[in-house]
């Protein structure tokens, strides 16, 4: 379970994220939904432990995790899987390449690592694109690879910054179903940012709408898909 504590996070005179409390239940698919500024990937970042919030308290279980350091923050970093928007692959490496990266990282042997890229390759329907560079790809098969390269250490969680976003909507919708195969297969957490109520309604179970830092609706994706109680959550869904 991840747990936010009246989360705020400053940047300079910019507070992008302002008194924020919610729960993520383990296993569950939750998305945080809210248009562009709203403050979403700020809180990501800090929910995924690769900033420290100003102000508040991040817990993982039990753990108060916002402010470790060194080994132990290291620990929990490896345990979470991330995708972006940019897809943020290394154009010097091939798709093996960059799925292989994260395990070279942590000391796996050659034929280990062979053999679990080449396991999650064919997971996300790229085996074929084993030996291809990054500019060789479609941007549906570099979000492919980068859902690879995110899974390749078994991340209890994994987070999801806009993944979506630059994609076509046929190839949009074949990404999400894969992230809802995986989720089902695999049980782990996903936190989903979007501005897309599509993307939310699709594969999530509950969803946090943020509107200029703040958490203005929170519910079940049903809930408040039909009955939205907020304003940024109705100009959403228009």
């Amino acid at each position: 379970m991840i747990r936010l504590k009246n989360i705020k996070k400053q940047y300079g005179g910019v507070v992008a994220v302002q008194d924020v409390s919610l729960i993520v239940r383990d296993g569950s698919m939750f998305g945080v939904i809210g248009k562009s500024g709203a403050g979403k990937s700020s809180l990501l970042r800090v929910m995924s432990l690769l900033e420290k919030p100003t102000a508040g308290e991040v817990f993982y279980g039990d753990e108060r995790v916002d402010a470790l350091t060194g080994k132990r923050l290291l620990e929990y970093r490896r345990k979470m899987g991330m995708i972006f928007q940019n897809f943020n692959l290394l154009s010097s490496r091939d798709t093996f390449g960059n799925v292989a990266y994260p395990l070279e990282i942590t000391g796996m042997s050659r034929k280990m690592i062979y053999e679990r890229v080449c396991e999650l390759l064919e997971m996300v329907g790229v085996a074929d694109k084993r030996k291809s560079r990054m500019k060789e790809l479609s941007g549906g098969q570099k979000q492919r690879v980068a859902i690879a390269r995110a899974l390749a250490v078994n991340p209890d969680t994994l987070f999801c910054d806009e993944a979506t976003s630059a994609l076509d909507p046929q190839t949009t919708r074949s990404i999400l179903t894969l992230i809802k195969e995986l989720h089902e297969k695999f049980k782990f957490t996903v936190v989903l940012i979007t501005h897309q109520m599509s993307v939310v309604t699709t594969v999530c179970d509950e969803i946090a709408v943020m509107d200029q830092g703040f958490i203005v609706e929170q519910g079940s994706v049903a809930g408040v898909f039909t009955n939205p109680q907020s304003q940024a959550a109705k100009e959403l869904l228009c």
